[in-house]
């Protein structure tokens, strides 16, 4: 289990914008915001994603948030693409993962690849 992850941005007003609207459909908002120089991201009280100004941009970060299900998923998607993000896959069945596998995929402004998953049977 992940505690929480987080990572560097080129533009932190932009990517804290982006992701507000892109993890809504999970429920996820900003809980935290050291200093306008950090956003935690989570619910329940618990920061499990963070952004920050500080550190070097690592490109091909990937970050999956588990979705209730899939119309969370295919929401979350939407919602990515709606707030700038690039489709890197849109939701479908990723049975190479396993049968029940349905995820998306979305480049965010910096090019990280962040996912929604879902995996329960329909």
């Amino acid at each position: 289990m992940i505690d929480h992850v987080g990572f560097a941005v080129s533009d932190y007003a932009r990517s804290k914008a982006f992701y507000e609207r892109a993890l809504a459909p999970l429920g996820l908002t900003v809980l935290l915001e050291p200093k306008g120089q950090a956003a935690g991201f989570g619910r329940d009280g618990k920061p499990i994603f963070w952004l920050e100004t500080h550190g070097q941009v690592a490109h091909g970060i990937h970050v999956a948030f588990k979705a209730a299900d899939r119309a969370t998923v295919d929401a979350f998607h939407a919602a990515a693409l709606a707030a700038g993000g690039t489709d890197n896959g849109p939701p479908g069945v990723r049975a190479i993962y396993h049968p029940n596998y349905y995820g998306a995929y979305v480049l965010d402004p910096d090019g990280n690849n962040i996912e929604a998953v879902y995996h329960k049977p329909v």
